[in-house]
């Protein structure tokens, strides 16, 4: 054997000696300990994360990766049960989690879910989640797609989400938030910032007071504002008909009073309800049947507007009659 040869086989000897070892791994060290830490939190995770400890050269079910980061984690539907832990906001390259529809997946939001600055889309609904909704999810600026809907949370709309400029769909509905829904003041952001929104799904909470009028400017480019099914008052804000994007509005089961507002300049709506709450023995069958009836009409390029029953007051112009398409008042 020459001397080179000698030479490096004397270093690689010397190499494993010394307790040091080449890492093979295809997925970035951190990472890696992040998602076994995130792991050692779930149960009935998919059966490829038992089968090794590199979760990007292994392809584990449910994760993607780019340049040995973790960038992408969707598990929606796995039956996965546990918590989310804090390590979550290790995962610094993350773009979407998406942990839908795993109802046993229970506890608190994270405040570090705040620290994955790449974070593009959080999609949470349908799990177990309760307690507030933190303040830090304001901190994700390249947020576009935020679903919390259908879990246990409660407290306030946190006003720090008016910073997520780049969001289009926000959806809190079916949870037990209360309060007023927040707009800036001061320093303090607000929803009527999320100029870029198409979705404001608040339906089925416990919010309460008045409608902003600020909410709703012609900047804005909502096609949906669902607040149906909360403790609302007041009027409904002549703001409302500045949004010409919007198709569907749904504000039904509250306790709004005052004039009707004027829509006839809105040319996209396609669907109205602002029926006050139900008065039947079975409330919530009440409240399911009345969206399910229109469903039949809204299905197609047609009008349905529900105004049962209110205390709404004012006049009716004689253009909410004559759109073409009207099927159903």
């Amino acid at each position: 054997m020459g001397f080179r040869a000698t030479a490096q086989l004397l270093f690689l000897l010397s190499f494993f000696a010394s307790g040091i070892h080449l890492n093979l791994s295809a997925t970035d060290p951190g990472d890696a300990a992040e998602l076994q830490s995130l792991k050692s939190h779930w149960q009935n995770t998919p059966p490829s994360w038992d089968q090794t400890d590199d979760p990007c050269g292994a392809s584990w079910v449910g994760v993607t990766c780019t340049n040995s980061r973790i960038t992408l984690l969707k598990l929606p539907s796995m039956s996965l049960a546990g918590n989310l832990s804090d390590r979550i906001g290790g995962l610094t390259e993350l773009r979407s989690l998406d942990l839908s529809f795993d109802p046993n997946v229970t506890g608190s939001l994270t405040p570090r879910l705040g620290d994955l600055k790449n974070l593009k889309i959080l999609i949470l609904a349908g799990c177990g989640f309760s307690g507030s909704i933190p303040d830090e999810l304001g901190n994700l600026a390249e947020l576009s797609f935020l679903a919390l809907n259908s879990n246990i949370l409660s407290g306030r709309i946190p006003a720090s989400l008016g910073k997520l400029s780049k969001l289009y769909w926000l959806d809190l509905a079916e949870n037990q938030l209360t309060g007023t829904i927040p707009i800036s003041k001061n320093s303090s952001p607000g929803l009527e910032q999320l100029l870029n929104a198409k979705h404001f799904h608040f339906n089925r909470n416990q919010l309460s007071g008045f409608i902003p009028r600020e909410l709703f400017s012609s900047d804005m480019m909502l096609i949906h504002v669902l607040f149906d099914g909360n403790r609302l008052e007041g009027e409904i804000p002549s703001t409302l008909g500045l949004v010409k994007t919007l198709e569907v509005l749904n504000l039904a089961n509250n306790k709004l009073t005052g004039p009707f507002p004027d829509l006839t300049k809105m040319d996209s709506l396609s669907y109205v309800d602002l029926s006050p709450p139900c008065k039947s023995p079975s409330h919530q069958k009440c409240i399911d049947k009345k969206p399910i009836d229109c469903f039949l009409i809204w299905k197609f390029p047609l009008w349905c507007r529900v105004i049962e029953n209110g205390p709404l007051q004012g006049t009716l112009t004689p253009k909410v009659f004559s759109f073409p398409n009207i099927q159903r008042v």
